[in-house]
């Protein structure tokens, strides 16, 4: 039947479906190995929402799994194209993916702190950056010393690596 002989208050509405973490077109999706295990207890858990939904209403119970699905196929979709890369396989020595990294801006004392981790696992409120953020991406592959160019906006701000610990 034609949309157009419908009812309007039996129309559904199109769920909206948050979209996972953004990573730049051809990036590899890096993920350490905790990272991984986190987004395998998400999708149980989204599993098990979908499988307990107490919702007796059939059209509101049609929404609720739509997006329960969607978010359970972008998740999918992540898992299937992760790479686990563990922190413990990288030089110690040098920036890299999993490091926890303490610098300081040149032209402050304060000293900051992050890790390095998959764009799944990014949380600034617990001091996890993705690996695709452009001060991770400005600080990979240097050492404790050394003093690193920053572009941020239209000044460049010298970050000194303090410490590295994987």
């Amino acid at each position: 039947m034609s949309r157009g002989f419908v009812k309007e208050g039996d129309q559904e509405e199109t769920p909206i479906i948050p979209p996972r973490a953004a990573l730049p077109e051809g990036a590899t999706n890096y993920v350490t190995p905790k990272g991984m295990k986190l987004l395998h207890t998400e999708r149980e858990q989204l599993e098990q929402e979908r499988l307990t939904l107490k919702t007796t209403h059939e059209q509101q119970r049609r929404l609720e799994l739509a997006v329960l699905n969607g978010k359970l196929n972008l998740l999918n979709e992540r898992i299937a194209s992760a790479r686990i890369l563990d922190p413990d396989t990288q030089p110690f020595d040098e920036v890299r993916f999993g490091a926890t990294v303490s610098y300081k801006i040149s032209s402050s004392s304060a000293t900051q702190t992050f890790q390095i981790v998959g764009a799944d696992e990014a949380n600034l409120a617990k001091r996890k950056i993705a690996f695709v953020a452009p001060i991770a991406v400005a600080l990979t592959g240097h050492k404790v010393g050394e003093i690193v160019p920053f572009k941020l906006g239209n000044e460049t701000r010298a970050l000194e690596i303090i410490a590295i610990k994987y």
